[in-house]
C-alpha cells in the first residue's frame, strides 16, 4: 500500500504581492524553495491563515534571499498581501517509507527569513 504524507511544508509565511495578470502559480523565495525540498512546477497547497482559503497551484521561483511570496494569476483573488500562509507539498510512500518518515519543515520570521528547520 502507498500513502500520501506531508513531503514539506513552509509555515506562516507573509504574501508579498498578489499579481492577477500573470498565468498562474506562486513565486516562492529559491532559498525557501530549496530548504523546504520543492521543485521549480511543483504542485503546492496553500492555507491561508487569515481567511481560511484553500487551493492549490504550482510553485515558481522567486529571487533567491528576496522573501518575496507572491501570488499569482486567479488565486489571486483568494488572498490578500500581508495575509500569513502555510504552503505544503505532499508525496506517496510505502509502508516501509511511511513508518520512519519525517517531513521537512522549514519556519520563518516577519521578513521571511528562516529562523528554524525541521528535517
Amino acid at each position: 500500500m502507498q500513502r500520501f504524507l506531508l513531503k514539506s511544508k513552509i509555515h506562516r509565511v507573509k504574501i508579498t504581492d498578489a499579481n492577477l495578470g500573470y498565468e498562474g502559480s506562486i513565486s516562492i523565495d529559491e532559498k525557501l524553495m530549496e530548504e523546504a525540498c520543492i521543485l521549480p512546477y511543483e504542485k503546492v497547497s496553500i492555507w491561508d491563515v487569515n481567511n481560511g482559503n484553500r487551493f492549490d497551484t504550482y510553485a515558481i521561483v522567486a529571487p533567491k534571499n528576496s522573501g518575496n511570496i507572491i501570488v499569482n494569476g486567479a488565486a489571486s483573488r483568494l488572498v490578500q498581501i500581508n495575509d500569513i500562509i502555510i504552503i505544503a507539498t505532499f508525496a506517496l510512500y510505502d509502508d516501509k517509507e511511511a513508518n520512519s518518515f519525517k517531513p521537512k519543515l522549514v519556519y520563518v520570521n516577519e521578513k521571511n527569513h528562516i529562523i528554524k528547520k525541521i528535517k
